[in-house]
Parts: structure tokens; C-alpha cells; sequence
């Protein structure tokens, strides 16, 4: 770099100039480029091409120019960042479904919903709006301050008098430097009421806003889902809204039968109506969506209007809830309503931004009174000039006959009459024709109108409340231009769309195998067969002989906590896990399961359909004998994760999971045939890494729990052996005692028996699944097993092949059966 003579370089550290100036350039930003003004919600650039026209007289009734005409004016005086960049502004100030209340009348094409560009400047013409002309009312009556432009050739208003509150009624959307605004329109009729509730009583609260204006009001119509997030919005200046576009459904003959059809006649606020069809085809290209049969869109200069035909005997809500939920037909729309605040950005509440245009208008009208004031005392001092000069009519002439000169004329009346210097000059300035008798009449009426005028101005500055019922008759008045119509539905309870809605509720059963392989399958794929058989081949095995661990019976609107041996919980929805056939393999859990570790497999599961179950807890007990209790409440917030449920000691597992309400008594059962009954109010509740306490005391070193199970005291209990024997018994032959003690025998745990695989409570009507190491199941009913005493040996309620084994057991509750078509249905 080359320097001239004289010049100074001082020493600069690049990261104090690098923050300098950014801040300076963010400052800008916010400033001056993407953040409205809470006062006439416009940004610079929107202020600077209306006020472009409004110098260009261009009014509603005036003839429309050039937009190349009005953009050159725009950049050339007020904003010089080009006119590629002033147009598009312009332009969506005329668009009717991006603006609630368009402020520029476009001649031409200006674009489509359909993300079609306008035509270039030079074939497109504008002129102002009403809405425009409000906003820009009493400009020259010294409202508002003007500031120098940028060459300090013109000046320019730095806000609007803005007659309504633009900023509620039209919205606004921009992104600063580490902040945005996004701002939804409103209807204006709705807007009005609030204005002037808040205007009659300042000390009114959110609430009673919105009984008058109870939501936004979008240009493109739509269906707001619930108050919650209006509600946000409207307190709290944040909050996401849920929009949805408009579906209605048709019946229409097609080859002499009648099919249905859905028609969208609204799409959500900022939707591309095109893209929203290609997303739709692609659906059923992909066989996502697999009812429709046919997609027109037959829009036109009447309205929006898109044609989906359906295939014969398809139900119309699936597939609307279908097109809600994959497509951009549903919407969240995040209200952050953050703008200038005297200078500053601040997120305001919905009554703050009222507040805030109250006290701008009330400025404006005092600003525009003093104004019409000044002028009215101006005339009234001529007028008083006047009416002393025709008291003295003769001596006024023959002085004004006997001057020199104008100035001696002047000196003259000043001296003799006591004239000021202006009225004077009016006196002078007379014509004949005004001294006459008809005249004079007028200027004492005039005279008399300007003080009546003066004195009702002079009562406006005195009084506030006379200033606020000014702005509410002025709101009536702009409003009354305007349709009353909402175009935004409110449907009163949020529902949020998930889906489960797209599927059925029913009963299903779940596999795991020890390399954690899980798979769905229908409750009916396992017949259920007489005491004593083999079952039925119920899982396909891998290499290496991977043998099913656990069996569970849920419904497909439920959500399923899986609980590892390491102590972590993870949920998946059971409509979530692949539904397959009793002889696939299924799909490994960890590609459903993220952040499982080394080492870490599935312990438990646990079937739940509601998390804000008051005074339900879920029990976890581990191999060694520890039981700990949480509150269901405390597991409602999924994590993708997982979280932690219970601190596990070293080579120790946590082996089951229930849900425990008051009143309920807790099992354990051991290997060994042991089983001790304690209240389950003996644990207290913990929180979710807490360790436990002692649930049972083993006999021997490799004793460990096989079973923990919830009862109420009226049921039995099976007990069921590796070797196939087990037995039933009543759960009152277990005597209840405190947690931690040895417990009372359960089976008699003998050579022909094995060790106990596990226990469950039952009744009659239940049926059981067993599960053998090579994979066969078995789907037992138990009123084929009958009642015995508690120390007995049971009875064989499955032939094993050699070297088999049972390993699994699982209850399936009662479902009504019944035979339909000759098919048999659960």
C-alpha cells in the first residue's frame, strides 16, 4: 500500500476492528434494513418507496405508472441500494396473498402463489392503496420528523403518521444479525376493537384482547389448531402456531359409481401451491400415499381450487390425515414478534404493540393539532387585521391614498392603528371587492369558525381522553373500507396429528431374541393349543443359534420402554417395530435403539399408554435382588438416547419392569424356588439414577432373581420350570412379610423340575406363551391347569425335544375370540 505525504497510519489490533466493525454492520441491519418500526410496522426500505409515491402523486384514483419509474425515483432520492433490490419490496407490498391488506395497486403480472415471478419493472405499473394513503395521512401538517436523505438533497420522514396499526394488520417477516422477526397478519375490524379496548382501558389484560381479536387473521385463509400457541404469542411475544390449508370432501359419479374426491380450496400462509402438488405426486409415486388416483389443479381467477381423486372404496379422513401429515398442507408458523421500540429491537407481547401505536398516534394527533392550531391563530391575527381595518375604512384608505410607497403605507397603519406587521401586509394586499358590505360578512363568519376552531383545538391539547376518542373515530373510519370477513378458522382444541391416527389399534406380539432381534407379528399367528403339546415353530433362527429371550403382548398405540440390563430406558412406539412373519428372523434392535453401548442388551419392556397416570410408579428389580420405584411421571419426556432409570451395582442386571399403584404387593422370585410378597409402599419412590433398596435375600451365592411380578392379592401364580413342569397356585398361600427377608418356597426345584425359569400372575381366562431354547412357542390357556398348593412339585405343561429347554414365558391377557366367514378373528 502507498502512502501520500502527510498521512498517519496508526497501529490497529485486527480483532478490535474486525468486532467494531461488525458491530456497526449488525447495528445497520437491524437498524436500518430488516426490523419494522413498531409506530407504521415498515422497514426503511417499504417507508422509502411509498413516501417515492406518494411524491409521485400517485394515488388510489390517479392513473398508474411505471414500477421502473417509481423504483428509479426510490433508489435515486431516498434508497440507493439499486432498483433489482427496491422491486421485489414493491412488489410484495402488492401481492394480496403474502400482504393481509395490500398497500401497493400492481397493473400487470405480479407474480402467483405458485412461485411465478412478476414481470420485469418496466411492464409492470402501480399506484397506491387506501391503506397506503392511511398510513401516510398528515405528513405535511408536521407529525413526524423528517431526516436529511442519504446526499442530504431531500428530506424524508422517519416513520409514518400511520392512522391504523399496519404492523398487526399486515405482519412482517426479516432476519437481522443474530435476530429475526416473524409477524402475523391480523383482520383489521378485529385489530380495531382491540385498539380501542386497549385505548378506553389501558390497565386491560391479554385475555380480554382475545375475545375480540382471538387470532390471527392470514391472506390465505387456513385452519389455526388450537389456542395454545396463540395464546403464547399473544403473552409472551413468542409462540408456534399450527396452520393448516382447507380440504373438503366430494362425491362425484365416475362410470356409473360414486367416489369421492378431496378439493383444497386454502392452502397455509407462505405455502408454494406448486410445490405442495409435486409433493403430493411424489407421495404417490413413491406409494407412500396409495389412494389417490388422479391430481388437477383447476385454480382460476375465481379462487384456488386443487382436485384429488381417490380410488373406489378409499375413506377420505385417512387420506386427509395423510396429506396433513407428510405434506406442507399443515404448517407451524413461529410467531416471534420482535421490532423498533424507539430505536431499539425488543420483543413485545400483543398488548404492548398496541400500546406502543397508541402512543405513537397520540403523539401524532397532538403534533397535527398544534399544526392546525398555529395555522388557525395565523388567520384568525389576519382576520382580526381585517375587521379593525373596516371599522376605520375611511381614514385606512385615505392614509394608504396619502403614502409614498408601500413601506411608508406599512409604517403607517403599524404607527396609527396599532396593525402588526403581518396584518399589515394582509391590509395592504386587499382587493377592492372585499371592502364591500357582502365581504365583510364573510370575514366576521370566517372570524367567528376559526374561533370556535381554535378554541375545540386548544381543548384537544388539554385533554387526553378527547385525543384517544379522536384515534378510535379515525379507526372506524378506516375500517369501514375494509371487509369484516376472517379468512383464518380457529378449530378450539389443538389436536396434534400423529401417527397413530393413520393406523389401527390392536393387539399385537412382540419377539426378542438374546442377539436382540425384535419383530411384531398378529396376536392370531399362535394357536393356541391343549396342555402337554409341542407348539408351533414361532422364529427362525440365525447361525450360531440365537434363541428368543422374551415374548410381549402390546397394543400398536402404545408406547414401548425398553429397559437394558445396564439400567438405561429407551421408547419406541410399537407401531415403530417392522411387523413380520412367525419364521422371520425380524430387525435388529439397535437399528431402532440409538446409543446403545458395548455390552448393553434389552433387560425388560414395559407396555404404557398414558405417562400422567397420577400416583402410578414404575417398579425395576435386578438379578441380585434390588428393587427401586420412580414415578411414571418422571419418564414422559423421550429421549432419543435414552436415559438413565437405575444405578446398577457391578455384575448386577436389572431383569424386570411393572408399573405399581397403591395397594399392590410385589413378588420376587428366585432360581432356586424361593418367592418372598411385600407391600410395594415398603420402597419409597426415587428418582430416576437412584440405586434401589434390598427387595429379597438369596439363600446362596448363585441363587438370583428370575421374576418380579405386581399383584392385588385375589389372583394365581404359575410357576414354570426349565425342564417343562410348573403349577399354579393362589397368591395367598405366599404370607406377606417386610422386603429383604428369604421369602417362602415356590416350587419344589428338584432334578426332574430344574430351575425355576420364571413366574406370572394370572387368572383363568389369561393365556400363557412359552418359549423353548431352539425357538418353538407354545400358547397355553389356563384353565387347562388347575389350582395346587403352594410346595409342590406341578405338573409337565410342555414336551421338550432332548436338549431343549424352556427359557421365556409370557401372559397374554383375555381377548375375546370369535369365528367370522369361517375364519377365526382376535
Amino acid at each position: 500500500m502507498s502512502y501520500t505525504e502527510g498521512d498517519t497510519v496508526l497501529p490497529r489490533n485486527v480483532e478490535e476492528e474486525m468486532e467494531e466493525s461488525y458491530l456497526r454492520y449488525s447495528m445497520s441491519v437491524i437498524i436500518s434494513r430488516a426490523l419494522p418500526d413498531v409506530r407504521d410496522g415498515l422497514k426503511p426500505s417499504q417507508r422509502r418507496i411509498l413516501y417515492a409515491m406518494r411524491q409521485l402523486n400517485l394515488s388510489p384514483g390517479a392513473k398508474h405508472r411505471k414500477c421502473a419509474k417509481i423504483c428509479g425515483d426510490t433508489s435515486g432520492d431516498y434508497h440507493p441500494h439499486g432498483e433489482t433490490t427496491i422491486y421485489p419490496t414493491l412488489v410484495r407490498m402488492a401481492q394480496n396473498w403474502v400482504m393481509r391488506y395490500c398497500l401497493v395497486q400492481g397493473q400487470g403480472n405480479f407474480g402467483s402463489i405458485d412461485g411465478d415471478p412478476p414481470a420485469a419493472m418496466r411492464y409492470t405499473e402501480a399506484r397506491l392503496t387506501k391503506s397506503a394513503m392511511a398510513l401516510m395521512e398528515d405528513l405535511d401538517k408536521e407529525t413526524v420528523e423528517y431526516i436529511p436523505n442519504y446526499d442530504e438533497t431531500k428530506k424524508e420522514p422517519i416513520v409514518f403518521p400511520a392512522k391504523f396499526p399496519n404492523l398487526l394488520s399486515n405482519g412482517s417477516s426479516g432476519i437481522a444479525v443474530g435476530m429475526a422477526t416473524n409477524i402475523p397478519p391480523h383482520n383489521l375490524h378485529e385489530l380495531v376493537k382491540a385498539t380501542q379496548l386497549i385505548i378506553d382501558n389501558p390497565e386491560a389484560t391479554i385475555d380480554e384482547i382475545m375475545k375480540v381479536m382471538p387470532a390471527p387473521d392470514f391472506p390465505t385463509g387456513g385452519i389455526i389448531c388450537g389456542y395454545r400457541g396463540i395464546r403464547e404469542a399473544f403473552h409472551t411475544g413468542r409462540g408456534k402456531l399450527t396452520v393448516r390449508g382447507v380440504i373438503r370432501t366430494e362425491e362425484h359419479k365416475v362410470g356409473g359409481g360414486d367416489r369421492q374426491r378431496l378439493v383444497i380450496d386454502e392452502v397455509p400462509y407462505n405455502v408454494n401451491k406448486s410445490r405442495l402438488l409435486e409433493r403430493i405426486a411424489d407421495l404417490v409415486n413413491s406409494k407412500t400415499v396409495t389412494s389417490i388416483s388422479d391430481i388437477r389443479d383447476e385454480s382460476d381467477k375465481q379462487g384456488m381450487r386443487i382436485v384429488i381423486d381417490l380410488k373406489r372404496g378409499e375413506l377420505s379422513d385417512v387420506v386427509i390425515n395423510q396429506i396433513y401429515k407428510f405434506t406442507d398442507m399443515q404448517v407451524t408458523f413461529g410467531c416471534n414478534m420482535l421490532a423498533l421500540d424507539n430505536g431499539m429491537p425488543r420483543i413485545m407481547n400483543i398488548k404492548q404493540m398496541i400500546a406502543s401505536w397508541v402512543d405513537h398516534r397520540i403523539d401524532v394527533i397532538r403534533a397535527r393539532t398544534r399544526f392546525e392550531l398555529s395555522r388557525a391563530e395565523a388567520r384568525a391575527h389576519i382576520l382580526e387585521g381585517f375587521l379593525k381595518a373596516l371599522e376605520h375604512l375611511d381614514e385606512v384608505v385615505k392614509l394608504i391614498r396619502a403614502s409614498i410607497n408601500r413601506d411608508v403605507a406599512k409604517r403607517g397603519l403599524v404607527e396609527k392603528y396599532s396593525f402588526t406587521e403581518r396584518q399589515a401586509n394582509a391590509v395592504l394586499d386587499l382587493r377592492l371587492y372585499q371592502l364591500t358590505g357582502m365581504e365583510r360578512d364573510k370575514i366576521e363568519k370566517e372570524y367567528e369558525e376559526l374561533q370556535s376552531k381554535i378554541a375545540h383545538l386548544r381543548s384537544i391539547l388539554a385533554d387526553e381522553l378527547l385525543v384517544r376518542g379522536i384515534i378510535k373515530d379515525e379507526l372506524d373510519g378506516v375500517a369501514k373500507h375494509e371487509s369484516a370477513h376472517r379468512k383464518t378458522q380457529i378449530i378450539p382444541a389443538e389436536e396434534e396429528l400423529q401417527m397413530e391416527d393413520l393406523i389401527a389399534d390392536e393387539p399385537v406380539i412382540i419377539t426378542i431374541s438374546n442377539d436382540d432381534y425384535i419383530k411384531r407379528m398378529p396376536i392370531t399367528t399362535f394357536k393356541e393349543q391343549r396342555r402337554g403339546g409341542q407348539g408351533i415353530m414361532g422364529f427362525d433362527l440365525k447361525k450360531g443359534s440365537d434363541a428368543i429371550k422374551d415374548i410381549y403382548v402390546a397394543s400398536t398405540h402404545d408406547t414401548l420402554m425398553i429397559f437394558t440390563n445396564l439400567g438405561r430406558v429407551y421408547w419406541v412406539k410399537v407401531w415403530q417395530i417392522p411387523e413380520s412373519g412367525r419364521r422371520s428372523k425380524g430387525k435388529p434392535l439397535v437399528n431402532l435403539l440409538s446409543g446403545l453401548s458395548e455390552g448393553e442388551h434389552i433387560a425388560a419392556q414395559l407396555r404404557v399408554r398414558d405417562f400422567c397416570e397420577e400416583e402410578a410408579h414404575i417398579l425395576l428389580s435386578t438379578e441380585r435382588g434390588i428393587v427401586k420405584k420412580t414415578l411414571l411421571e418422571s419418564f414422559s419426556c423421550p429421549r432419543s438416547r435414552g436415559v438413565y432409570a437405575i444405578n446398577i451395582d457391578e455384575k448386577d442386571r436389572v431383569i424386570a419392569a411393572h408399573v405399581v399403584r397403591p395397594s399392590q404387593q410385589v413378588m420376587l422370585f428366585t432360581q432356586e424356588g424361593m418367592a418372598v410378597r411385600f407391600d410395594q409402599e415398603q420402597v419409597r419412590a426415587m428418582g430416576r439414577v437412584a440405586r434401589g433398596v434390598r427387595g429379597v435375600k438369596l439363600r446362596s451365592e448363585g441363587d438370583c432373581v428370575v421374576s418380579c411380578e405386581v399383584v392385588n392379592g385375589d389372583e394365581t401364580l404359575l410357576v414354570v420350570c426349565e425342564n417343562g413342569f410348573g403349577k399354579r397356585s393362589n397368591v395367598k398361600h405366599f404370607r406377606q412379610t417386610h422386603r429383604g427377608g428369604v421369602g417362602v418356597r415356590s416350587i419344589i426345584t428338584s432334578k426332574r423340575n430344574g430351575c425355576v425359569v420364571g413366574a406370572l400372575a394370572v387368572s383363568d381366562r389369561d393365556s400363557v406363551v412359552l418359549m423353548t431354547s431352539i425357538g418353538h412357542t407354545l400358547r397355553l390357556n389356563m384353565q387347562d391347569l388347575r389350582v395346587m398348593g403352594r410346595s409342590t412339585q406341578g405338573v409337565k405343561v410342555v414336551n421338550l425335544k432332548e436338549k431343549d429347554r424352556l427359557i421365556a414365558m409370557q401372559k397374554i391377557e383375555y381377548i375375546e375370540e370369535k369365528i367370522t366367514n369361517g375364519k377365526e378373528e382376535a
